[in-house]
């Protein structure tokens, strides 16, 4: 669901080492394009795209995107060719219900058995042909423990609305997250098919506005280190830049409301259209590697659903409640599922009233 710092968006890191990594019996080098959220794969430690074409030849050519509608718009309209894409769970429901990806064949993915069982076969994808678990995470509420008085923290979702942070408080810049947290608040289902639910999550958005310094994905970041805001609803996995003692602010925490929240999981699939299905099949293995999923968890702060590599993580992230909670929290946390299309027409429609 999206993720550390993006630093520069859409930056083709076109990666072409020794070796050929051969497509098929055509002999042409392969160059598999990926499509991933900004920062959302290990290019500083491990360099998880250099060693994957070290070890096999095939490069890879990475671009970036910073929401899922971002995506997903780029690739219906049919402007860009990408093989391997980094869906959230909702949005691979839409990709498969349009037949935007392609069935995958898992004998190209051995170490797929290394993923939890917790997370396959889930709603959006129900059979488990067209995806991959990559991470998994919570939404929650980043506070600035200088400014925001410990008590109003029993508020839970409300302190997104609470009067006295006006024009400290940022929102989500994407319409499914920020409908989400108003459902939330309203105690009403992430899914719910009921037209009035979404025309009151919208007026709760709308009385929420002229509380709001900004909307906010990635720039959520500089923001609440730098103190322009104080509050701002985000996901668990930022907690080891946002509050990092040097590249972060030490007085920024985090917190899920006990009330519940929504949980995700980004997957890894391959195009329909894509002519390297074979290549991209080996990456998605490559990256459900014991060794590239513990470096790609310690990197991101994301959740690993790599059952070895979640075994491997330090303390500070595998025992960390905020990004492993326990089971009676998960209890309480509900999954974004693919909606009607009459419902994302309705959502649309409101988020573009709402941004007037």
């Amino acid at each position: 669901m999206k993720k550390m710092i993006c630093l520069v968006l859409s930056i083709g890191l076109l990666l072409g080492l020794a070796g050929c990594g051969r497509g098929g019996n055509s002999g042409e080098t392969v160059t598999l394009n990926v499509f991933n959220w900004g920062e959302y794969m290990d290019n500083e430690y491990f360099l998880v795209n250099k060693k994957f074409t070290e070890e096999t030849g095939i490069k890879i050519n990475y671009q970036t995107y910073e929401t899922n509608e971002a995506m997903y718009g780029k690739l219906s309209a049919g402007g860009a060719d990408y093989d391997v894409v980094f869906p959230s769970d909702y949005m691979v429901g839409k990709m498969i219900s349009e037949g935007m990806l392609a069935k995958l064949d898992f004998s190209n993915i051995p170490n797929y058995a290394l993923i939890d069982d917790l997370y396959k076969n889930l709603d959006y994808d129900p059979q488990n042909e067209y995806s991959v678990p990559y991470t998994w995470g919570t939404v929650g509420i980043f506070y600035n423990t200088k400014f925001v008085d410990e008590e109003d923290l029993e508020l839970g979702w409300d302190l997104l609305w609470a009067e006295q942070y006006k024009q400290k408080i940022a929102m989500f810049n994407n319409q499914r997250d920020a409908f989400s947290v108003a459902l939330l608040k309203l105690g009403k289902s992430l899914n719910t098919t009921v037209e009035s639910d979404w025309q009151a999550a919208f007026e709760a958005l709308r009385e929420q506005k002229p509380l709001v310094y900004a909307y906010y994905n990635d720039q959520v970041y500089e923001a609440l280190i730098n103190e322009n805001i104080w509050i701002a609803p985000y996901y668990s996995g930022d907690i080891l830049i946002i509050c990092d003692e040097d590249e972060g602010n030490p007085d920024i925490e985090f917190f899920a409301p006990e009330s519940g929240t929504s949980m995700f999981v980004d997957a890894v699939c391959v195009m329909e259209n894509s002519k390297h299905k074979k290549e991209a099949e080996m990456y998605i293995d490559f990256l459900c590697r014991t060794d590239v999923a513990k470096a790609n968890a310690e990197y991101l702060g994301y959740s690993t659903p790599q059952k070895e590599a979640r075994e491997q993580l330090g303390p500070e992230i595998g025992q960390n409640p905020n990004f492993y909670p326990p089971k009676e929290f998960l209890e309480k946390t509900e999954p974004m599922l693919t909606l009607p299309a009459a419902i994302n027409e309705l959502m649309d429609s409101l988020w573009i009233e709402l941004k007037k």
